[in-house]
């Protein structure tokens, strides 16, 4: 689920796999694997994308669909 989540942020910004890789320190294809559920993000990961889409990251997680940020401060 978080797959879905974190590539429809990617795309509502116009974004392709290799600006998030970049960002995360990862290759295209490692971020490819994550979006393809082949692949699992880690802690560190969540919270970069966290700040970059400033979005909490139980929204990333869809365990909301709160996208504040406010409870992961």
């Amino acid at each position: 689920m978080l797959e879905t989540r974190i590539k429809e942020l990617r795309e509502d910004r116009d974004l392709i796999q290799k600006d998030i890789a970049l960002l995360l320190n990862i290759t295209q294809a490692n971020y490819s694997r994550i979006e393809n559920e082949i692949q699992e993000l880690d802690y560190k990961g969540l919270k970069i994308l966290s700040k970059f889409y400033n979005v909490s990251i139980d929204y990333i997680l869809k365990n909301d669909n709160n996208k504040s940020r406010e409870s992961d401060n």
